[in-house]
Parts: C-alpha cells; sequence; structure tokens
C-alpha cells in the first residue's frame, strides 16, 4: 500500500535547461532574471546553475546610486569586514552589503555611490 503512495507522490525533479528561467527578483526597485545556464565551459558536465548578473562587468546601481552586487561576487576594495580581506572574501562578508531579495543586494559603501 505505501509503496504505491510513494510511487505517485515522488516524481523525479524535472531537469532544468539552459536559459530557462529560475525566477523574478526585484530589489531595491530593480527587476532581474535569473536564469539557468553556465558560467564557464568547464561547467557544463554538471545541470545549470542558476547565473546570477555579473554586477562588475556590468554595473547596475539603485535610483540613489548604490551599486548592486551579489553575495557571491569578490569584495571590492572597499570590504570592511571581521576577517582581513582574501582573493576569496565575497561581499556578503562586508559590512556594507546589504541584502536584498535572494542573494542579491547593494554595496553602502560611500566610496562606491555613484555622484552623478
Amino acid at each position: 500500500m505505501f509503496t504505491k503512495l510513494f510511487e505517485n507522490s515522488l516524481s523525479p525533479p524535472e531537469k532544468r535547461r539552459e536559459g530557462e528561467l529560475y525566477k523574478t527578483v526585484t530589489a531595491y526597485g530593480k527587476t532581474f532574471e535569473l536564469r539557468y545556464g553556465y558560467y564557464g565551459d568547464c561547467d557544463r558536465k554538471y545541470e545549470p546553475n542558476v547565473i546570477y548578473p555579473d554586477f562588475i562587468k556590468e554595473p547596475v546601481y539603485t535610483d540613489n546610486g548604490e551599486p548592486f552586487a551579489t553575495m557571491v561576487q569578490d569584495a571590492c576594495k572597499s570590504y570592511k569586514g571581521e576577517a582581513k580581506r582574501t582573493s576569496d572574501t565575497t561581499c556578503c562578508e562586508c559590512k556594507y552589503f546589504q541584502r536584498g531579495e535572494d542573494w542579491i543586494g547593494i554595496c553602502a559603501s560611500p566610496k562606491n555611490k555613484k555622484t552623478e
């Protein structure tokens, strides 16, 4: 009896497809589409992963001039945190990182604010 119940309720997870929408995120007044894909060709032997915007290559700012950042991007020169900044330090470890939705947030460092 239980075997039949589990067979019907535990279907295999759907395969992720490159370019497929994971979800839409709105943080600090801006909306971003997160899609499945690969960060590099070496990743193609695995399932596609969620791809976050590269705010270092293509900066995006809030209406107040704060730059967007992701929790996993490399920390910048304005980093301030408990530990000393190394090549492996990420924005999520920085006191200036303000998390929004998902892994997207902003950098509140006055040195990184866009002034125009």
